[in-house]
């Protein structure tokens, strides 16, 4: 029986737009699964959004919506992304399912049987003044390693440390601004120093019979092991979006927990949508004809290689083969940035270059190793114009479009001297699936382009174009060896550039598609051919330009804050103006609302207290630009009020007899967003 083999990428959270750090490895992916397609092999590629956690409850707020209705919006948007960078997954779900649902209740089950969870009562931040446990996203305070202000908490935005929310600085409720107090609150916990032992088997071994991890990522993973496993809290107190722990009102699942079941809820969607049985996937600790493969960035191993495989093992259901771990995206050496234009959108990409040659770029320079992996702007272009345009596609087109203009458009018998040529392309061809399985992508594609450079050689030296008129049937077989070259060289990028190898299919006139298996066979004499598709044209600085211009104008501006703000004062309603307390804030931007003639809608910097939506009945009087830029008074814990609009959290000073003749109370720009005015 051949095995089943499934391929997961990292779930996209659903609370953001996908970004070109994503897309590398959703690449990758892919690229990995469409090899192992064409190799004959049944590979599935199943994952879905991560829809769950206090993130998606902060913006769901913001905006004056469902939870569910921001985690619809995101599915959607990541599906047309994926889509247009044509992403072949097999199904692409969302955690928030009833298939998730029903694995996240049947694992959590067999943990509590087996005697894998336990609950204690430990301490957390609590607000008084709504009268709620402070989830991380709920809390803001400074930083305790970098002393950076208005930091959520769970992790610091400005110096990427992780740490719990009781070890902010002067912590503040990132909703109403008071200081929250501790107090007692019952958590689940799973003891993973129970599980160490089946830890270190299954990170030496790699799972039931599968490749074990990248040797760093094995080291790595086992000084965690040897070091003591920390239990792990499971739990999450309302208000928390996910799903609700059985047995334990307000007490939710920790989106790390629910998270990787994910994988489980899709093959499950999937299996049920193709009259297949789950179990032929997860169904048991130990099995040889399953091939599970994580694909994830090197932030997030601790979870994919401890806490998963060990909830896993517990339940009684299938532990993964391999992990396969990527380092980082940067672009010109650096981190993205949203300021210098280099923190780059997936459609703000698609919309100036196709994604060929994204999808070329990261398969030739992401490898199995867990480098960071750099995107030079300059090394993008010259490598994509040289080698798909220059060679690849400069091989197909002057042998297609010659045979066909000036040779009837019909292939001839290969020459003697190619033999040697032809059984190394054929050799390569084996090699280079062998690296593909490998995730070794760059080395495949390294061979598809010596394959171009010999042929093109080739024709250059016997100079078909010159024998024509006097030995057409001599020119016509030299042609031929550089279309039997392209079928090789389609057949590489076939996994890489799936649109690549169909143009090369109908143009030769093949009735297959062009495999591991078929990419080697040399066309009959006298086989038709059709004309020329183009396969790549050159790039433009141009574009790469309008992309990082286009990412600057979506950027929010990076704030720094080298200064003292007292927290907020107790909410309060408007008409208890004793306890009203007025803001400097500065208006990043302002737009019309639709369906209004009256409200402008304003995101407002209020420095480390940070960003408001308010919506304010200014529009007759203001054109939205004219606000942008301008220091006002912001009545800032006047009590946020949920409109039709949206969710309204704040209100600027203005005055004014009539709607048409209101002027807003601007201040000087030197002072600073944040600073109370007395």
């Amino acid at each position: 029986m051949a095995k089943r083999v499934l391929v997961t990428a990292a779930l996209p959270y659903a609370n953001g737009s996908i970004h070109l750090g994503h897309m590398l490895e959703f690449i990758q992916t892919d690229v990995y699964v469409r090899a192992r397609k064409l190799a004959g092999e049944d590979c599935r590629f199943m994952w879905a959004d991560d829809t769950h956690g206090t993130p998606i409850q902060v913006r769901a707020r913001k905006e004056g919506i469902t939870p569910e209705e921001v985690v619809e919006r995101a599915y959607a948007e990541h599906r047309k992304d994926f889509e247009d960078f044509q992403l072949g997954y097999d199904i692409f779900h969302t955690t928030h399912s009833e298939e998730s649902k029903k694995h996240v209740y049947a694992i959590f089950e067999r943990l509590r049987e087996s005697g894998n969870v336990e609950t204690r009562s430990i301490d957390q931040l609590y607000c008084p003044h709504d009268e709620m446990f402070l989830p991380d996203r709920f809390v803001k305070g400074t930083c305790p390693k970098c002393k950076s202000p208005d930091q959520y908490g769970d992790n610091c935005e400005v110096c990427g440390s992780t740490y719990n929310p009781t070890d902010l600085g002067d912590p503040h409720c990132s909703i109403c601004g008071t200081t929250p107090v501790m107090k007692a609150s019952e958590h689940l916990f799973v003891d993973l120093a129970r599980h160490a032992d089946f830890l270190r088997e299954w990170i030496s071994a790699g799972g039931q019979g599968g490749t074990p991890l990248q040797e760093s990522q094995r080291n790595y993973v086992m000084e965690w092991v040897e070091g003591g496993l920390r239990d792990w809290d499971i739990s999450r107190d309302a208000p928390y979006f996910g799903w609700e722990i059985p047995g334990h009102p307000g007490k939710y699942f920790y989106v790390w927990f629910d998270a990787p079941i994910g994988y489980i809820g899709a093959t499950q969607k999937w299996c049920d949508d193709n009259g297949l049985d789950v179990n032929d996937y997860w169904g048991g600790k130990s099995r040889d004809d399953v091939e599970i493969v994580h694909v994830i960035g090197k932030d997030i191993v601790y979870f994919h290689c401890l806490f998963w495989p060990a909830m896993l093992n517990a339940a009684g259901y299938t532990t993964p083969s391999r992990v396969q771990v990527h380092g980082w995206l940067t672009v010109g050496g650096e981190k993205m940035s949203k300021s210098r234009g280099t923190f780059i959108l997936a459609r703000t990409y698609l919309d100036h270059l196709s994604s060929d040659y994204l999808r070329y770029y990261f398969a030739a320079k992401v490898g199995a190793s867990v480098e960071d992996i750099d995107i030079n702007f300059e090394d993008f272009v010259n490598r994509c114009n040289a080698e798909l345009v220059n060679k690849a596609a400069n091989l197909c087109s002057r042998c297609v479009k010659f045979i066909g203009s000036r040779l009837g458009g019909t292939m001839g018998a290969l020459l003697p001297d190619t033999e040697p040529l032809v059984a190394s392309s054929r050799a390569k061809l084996e090699q280079a699936l062998e690296h593909f399985r490998a995730f070794e992508s760059p080395k495949a594609l390294r061979l598809a382009m010596e394959v171009a450079e010999e042929f093109n050689q080739y024709l250059t030296d016997h100079a078909p174009w010159k024998l024509a008129k006097t030995d057409p049937e001599r020119a016509r077989s030299i042609c031929s060896a550089g279309i039997f070259a392209s079928q090789i060289v389609a057949a590489i990028l076939a996994p890489v550039l799936p649109t690549w190898a169909q143009k090369v299919q109908r143009m030769l006139k093949i009735d297959a598609p062009l495999t591991f298996a078929t990419a080697g066979t040399v066309l009959e004499a006298g086989h038709a051919i059709g004309e020329y598709e183009t396969l790549a044209e050159r790039i433009d600085m141009k574009a790469i330009e309008a992309i990082v211009e286009a990412s600057k104008e979506d950027a929010a501006p990076k704030r720094t804050f080298d200064y003292e703000v007292e927290p907020l004062a107790d909410q309060t309603k408007i008409d208890a103006f004793g306890a009203i307390d007025l803001r400097v804030g500065k208006v990043l931007s302002c737009e019309k609302v639709d369906k209004s003639d009256k409200l402008l809608q304003l995101t407002v910097d209020l420095g480390p207290l940070g960003m408001r939506n308010i919506f304010s009945g200014i529009a007759k009087s203001y054109e939205p630009d004219a606000l942008v830029g301008k220091h006002v008074v912001v009545f800032a814990n006047l009590k946020p009020r949920k409109m039709r609009f949206g969710l309204s959290e704040g209100m600027v000073l203005a005055s004014g007899e009539a709607d048409d003749a209101v002027v807003v109370l601007e201040l000087d720009t030197k002072s600073r967003p944040g600073e109370k005015i007395s």
